[in-house]
């Protein structure tokens, strides 16, 4: 498939057994046209990466940048690593979560996160991730309002991440969670 997004043109593979397979997802394409640049440099990190499609758009957008796509599936990763590579992409580490160094911190993490998995587990998730922003960086998530996304975005200011929302559309939100 093609993804266009803000003057991109990415090629991307994709495959049976991950997320959105048939097309990039309206709420991934939302959140890549409504996030601010990201850092021009910096270690940026793509949570739950699936087959790439934030991973491969942030290296063109910040190809100076380190950036680190994660997720728990396997051919997600081995269809992430394929991409990067199809788009160019040289300054990415596609990996399983528990591979990425412990004392890693992020200038910015972007996600559609996995909000099927349930509150609980989410909650771990982002607890764990968003922690390791560095001070004054920001995570940018989109979530579909019928999903929690007013929800989430109150649990994560009450954890205390100073949590906006940037957009909204077609019951889509991205939110901005912002480290103390």
């Amino acid at each position: 498939m093609t993804l266009h997004v803000r003057g991109l043109e990415l090629e991307l593979a994709t495959d049976r057994g991950v997320f959105a397979a048939a097309e990039v997802d309206y709420g991934t394409r939302y959140l890549l046209t409504k996030m601010p640049k990201p850092p021009a440099q910096g270690t940026l990190l793509d949570l739950g990466c699936g087959y790439g499609p934030i991973a491969t758009a942030l290296n063109h957008w910040a190809p100076a940048s380190q950036i680190w796509a994660v997720d728990v599936n396997p051919r997600a990763l081995e269809l992430c690593r394929d991409n990067l590579d199809r788009n160019g992409c040289a300054n990415a580490v596609v990996c399983q979560p528990d591979e990425v160094p412990t004392n890693m911190r992020f200038e910015a993490i972007y996600s559609n996160p996995p909000i099927h998995i349930g509150k609980t587990a989410l909650h771990e998730i982002l607890r764990f991730w968003l922690a390791r922003l560095n001070p004054a960086a920001r995570a940018y998530l989109v979530v579909n309002k019928n999903l929690g996304s007013d929800s989430l975005a109150r649990w994560l200011t009450q954890q205390g991440w100073i949590t906006t929302r940037l957009g909204s559309r077609r019951g889509y939100r991205i939110l901005e969670a912002q480290a103390n």
